[in-house]
């Protein structure tokens, strides 16, 4: 029974996928892959008005606030997505007083920075380097932590050649990011920042017109959740298009 107990203890523990529990990441992660963002929002405002949040809860919280603020930008809604990153930075802040999981942390300061980038472009030359910094901090923390290499991507990606960045390079991250996530399969079933990795791997692959690698992505994006609306519908279709292939009308 004691043995029981244990194992059940340990399951538990491990839902905590980049910081998310099992009730509220299967709503985030339907919301994510139908495209309905008004519930993930409502979500995140409920969660932000329980009182007596743990440390555990307040990383939820954040994993949420910082996919919806990346949802807002995408859609050029620069004020709601400052409003959701003030709050998320706030929460942030809590949890980096309270020396709870630094690298994780720091991987999530990174992203903010860059949001702040989003936000405001003439930014960049004095916050990229922070944007920097912590995503390196991140996995100099911990190695083994996808989150990190996530950021170390996004980084390199959205960081002008001269001033250091590469495209190709920002592949290397991903790809590791997506190893090290892969290592724990049963974690990443039912978590969208794996469909979100996935998405972003794929659609860097098609920047620097690797659409074979894209196409492939893509697919197996496609294996893993067939029911992923924005890649069904949008940026699969679209790539097919892109290449001139016969499937692209199937």
């Amino acid at each position: 029974m004691q043995k029981i107990k244990v194992q059940l203890v340990f399951i538990f523990l491990g839902l905590f996928a980049f910081g998310v529990n099992g009730s509220n990441k299967s709503e985030v992660y339907n919301s994510y892959i139908f495209d309905r963002m008004p519930v993930w929002k409502n979500l995140i405002d409920h969660l932000h008005t329980l009182p007596d949040k743990s440390n555990e809860q307040l990383l939820e919280l954040i994993n949420y606030q910082y996919g919806y603020i990346g949802w807002c930008l995408g859609k050029d809604q620069k004020d709601e997505a400052l409003v959701y990153l003030k709050l998320a930075e706030e929460n942030l802040k809590n949890l980096e007083d309270a020396r709870f999981k630094p690298a994780i942390i720091n991987g999530y300061k990174s992203a903010f920075y860059g949001n702040h980038i989003a936000l405001s472009k003439f930014s960049a030359p004095f916050i990229g380097p922070k944007s920097a910094e912590c995503a390196r901090l991140a996995v100099k923390l911990d190695p083994n932590e996808p989150f990190g290499y996530f950021q170390m991507g996004n980084v390199k990606y959205h960081t002008p050649p001269l001033m250091g960045g590469s495209k190709i390079e920002a592949v290397g991250f991903f790809l590791k990011a997506r190893a090290l996530m892969e290592k724990k399969k049963d974690l990443i079933r039912g978590d969208w920042n794996y469909l979100s990795l996935l998405v972003t791997l794929a659609r860097t692959y098609e920047s620097i017109n690797d659409l074979l690698k894209a196409k492939q992505v893509y697919e197996e994006t496609l294996k893993f959740e067939p029911e992923f609306k924005w890649v069904k519908d949008d940026l699969y279709p679209n790539l097919l298009k892109k290449m001139g292939t016969s499937e692209a009308g199937n």
